[in-house]
């Protein structure tokens, strides 16, 4: 999956926090959206950091929060973990177990959260 392919999967997957997601959808929505925030901070430094700059800010925060977390919930049912194991997140020392399993080689086949859909490559 490559970049456009992965943004447009995920914005279209907004609220789906089920299925799988492949390693290359996880991390190019994770580059995306860092590219997104440094675009956004830096029309907010362009702009002298006024109101307006935060309340841009604020807002694409609301809007991309869900399909992160939707994302990561796929990406961790990839390596046959539930999604609610991003909360460890919130624990300084749960960050590292969670970028072990987000970085991990998904099960291939079947796993306790479907079929990961295998890409045709037949031309």
């Amino acid at each position: 999956m490559n970049f456009s392919e992965s943004i447009s999967t995920c914005l279209r997957k907004y609220f789906a926090f089920n299925g799988r997601a492949s390693r290359s959808e996880y991390w190019w929505f994770q580059l995306f959206i860092i590219l997104l925030s440094v675009g956004v901070a830096l029309i907010g430094a362009a702009s002298g950091g006024d109101e307006g700059a935060e309340v841009l800010s604020n807002i694409v925060s609301l809007l991309t929060i869900i399909p992160i977390y939707a994302a990561g919930s796929r990406r961790l049912h990839d390596v046959n973990k539930s999604g609610w194991w991003q909360l460890i997140s919130i624990t300084i020392i749960g960050i590292i177990p969670l970028i072990i399993w987000l970085t991990k080689e998904g099960h291939k086949g079947k796993n306790q959260f479907k079929e990961l859909p295998l890409k045709n490559n037949s031309r």
